[in-house]
């Protein structure tokens, strides 16, 4: 599937682009089908990944078909994974993304090289206004995680957060600003505890 989706009357889809930008997403919006579609896909192969892949590698290229990008050979993701979108994930090289992960990416996730990602894991990229008549608004806000990070074990990450170089988050830490460089944060929410050399 191109990001680049013909809508039914045949015009090319700027839904992603726009999306990328950080544009809001409501149910109304003329190309919504061609965002469910997308949605739809990703969850029925995220499926018959979980359900099927009996190695890293076949992981790595069902996923691969997911995100619509090829991840390098260097990346190991350990099943069962997760993501409602797929399309806005990008992995470095040498990534390791552990068991029971969930990519939330619908506003983005990049993870640079060498970042290693705990068990149950849960990067969220997107959110909703707080207005309950505008609940269901969809706010895309990215999630950068940087090169060397280490995320523990449980760790969510919110939306529009920078997981800085060389950083630690502790296990069951819940990050909702960012975090610099060469720090560890830990609790809920998140806040530093230490700095690394």
């Amino acid at each position: 599937m191109s990001e680049t989706e013909t809508n039914p009357t045949g015009t090319h889809s700027g839904i992603f682009e726009r999306l990328r930008a950080g544009e809001l997403l409501r149910k109304d919006d003329p190309e919504y089908g061609i965002f469910a579609d997308v949605v739809s896909r990703t969850i029925r192969l995220c499926a018959e990944m979980n359900a099927t892949a009996t190695s890293v590698d076949q992981i790595r290229n069902q996923l691969s078909n997911i995100i619509g990008a090829e991840i390098d050979a260097s990346t190991a993701i350990f099943p069962p994974f997760h993501t409602n979108f797929g399309r806005f994930i990008r992995l470095g090289k040498n990534v390791f993304i552990n068991h029971v992960c969930s990519f939330l990416d619908i506003g983005g996730i990049t993870i640079e090289d060498d970042v290693q990602i705990g068990p149950r894991v849960n990067l969220t990229s997107e959110t909703h206004p707080l207005d309950p008549a505008d609940r269901q608004t969809l706010i895309p806000r990215p999630i950068l995680i940087k090169r060397n990070a280490w995320i523990g074990a449980g760790a969510t990450i919110l939306p529009g957060v920078t997981i800085g170089e060389n950083s630690i988050v502790a296990a069951g830490a819940v990050v909702s600003r960012d975090v610099p460089p060469n720090t560890v944060v830990a609790g809920v929410p998140a806040r530093i505890v230490k700095t690394v050399q």
